[in-house]
């Protein structure tokens, strides 16, 4: 989602915890960060999509997952508050999926009894219902459209179906760890839905945690990944205060998570370095009342970062990083 409009809050400086917690948190983001530096340094690079676990700061700062080893060659079907332009094409869900947005029941594993909810920003329909999405709802602290059609890279590949795509690769590492899996859309619908019906599937579903999957619309040269928290709203049918401080801990899990898995290093444009962002003008974190965040893989519209978006083999490490975030979060 291109973020030309609403100012970013200044990152939040972090706060300390107790217990053993304490360190592991405190540990993960900056530790991974570090590691990719050091990736960084000694010749690696995120443009062809290395895994950064090939640096031996990363690896060892990022605590183990279970999740399985990311298969880049593994096929996948096609592909935030905002959606993104498509050519309409309907992509094939996962093998031995139900009906695409429905919940599928848990199996065995460790994160069976735990629900996560992937919301895939963007419905590739929604460039067809432009007076639909146009419709504005309420997000607690103001209106704001019921949806948008996204972003692209140059060359037409769209945040929508970029987004399916990570979210269905999420899904089978997810439902493996025995997870109960739910997408808010899954191009099952002619639009949306719109933001505020996205926080509340979440809601509805009791989930234990919840991301929005996005790519960014910025500059040229503008580059890397975010992870955009809710800050503390209270006003209308908003009141984030309950789950601003778990949202924290998942945003910080998946950016550790997510710089380990892909090599790629944090945005160089907002969060100061820190991949980390926090904000109060996006409906879909307003209107949570379960642990939520957002995270901008990368930019769209920065042709380095486009090469990326559009490799599977590098949205197969992406959704590899950010479910492993949320295997750390659930697991504490």
């Amino acid at each position: 989602m291109s973020y030309t409009g609403p100012d970013f809050d200044p990152p939040p400086s972090r706060r300390f915890r107790r217990g053993p917690l304490t360190v592991a948190l405190a540990a993960l983001v900056p530790g991974a960060l570090l590691g990719w530096a050091v990736y960084a340094a000694v010749g690696g690079s995120g443009d062809d999509g290395g895994d950064a676990s090939t640096s031996a700061g990363a690896s060892a700062s990022a605590p183990a997952s279970s999740l399985p080893p990311s298969s880049p060659g593994t096929p996948s079907p096609s592909g935030s508050d905002e959606p993104d332009e498509s050519d309409g094409k309907k992509p094939s869900t996962s093998p031995g999926s139900t009906s695409p947005s429905a919940s599928v029941p848990a199996g065995t594993g460790p994160l069976k009894g735990k629900v996560v909810v992937i919301d895939p920003g963007h419905n590739p329909g929604n460039f067809q219902h432009t007076a639909e999405i146009n419709r504005q709802v309420n997000i607690g602290t103001n209106s704001k459209e019921c949806d948008t059609t996204g972003t692209s890279t140059d060359d037409g590949f769209s945040e929508a179906k970029f987004t399916l795509d990570v979210a269905h690769r999420m899904r089978a590492l997810l439902e493996g760890q025995g997870a109960t899996v739910k997408l808010t859309q899954d191009d099952d619908r002619p639009f949306g839905p719109c933001i505020d019906e996205r926080a509340r599937i979440g809601n509805e579903a009791k989930a234990d945690a919840v991301v929005s999957i996005h790519a960014d619309g910025s500059g040229t040269g503008n580059r890397g990944f975010h992870v955009i928290l809710p800050g503390p709203v209270n006003s209308g049918a908003a009141d984030t205060r309950a789950i601003v401080e778990p949202s924290r801990e998942l945003g910080e899990r998946v950016a550790g998570n997510f710089v380990r898995a892909t090599g790629n290093g944090p945005s160089n444009y907002v969060g100061g370095g820190t991949g980390l962002v926090t904000r109060k003008d996006l409906g879909g974190l307003n209107l949570s009342t379960v642990p939520k965040v957002f995270i901008e893989c990368g930019n769209m519209r920065d042709s380095k970062d486009a090469a990326l978006l559009t490799s599977g083999a590098w949205r197969q490490k992406a959704a590899q990083g950010i479910s492993e975030g949320i295997v750390s979060f659930l697991r504490g």
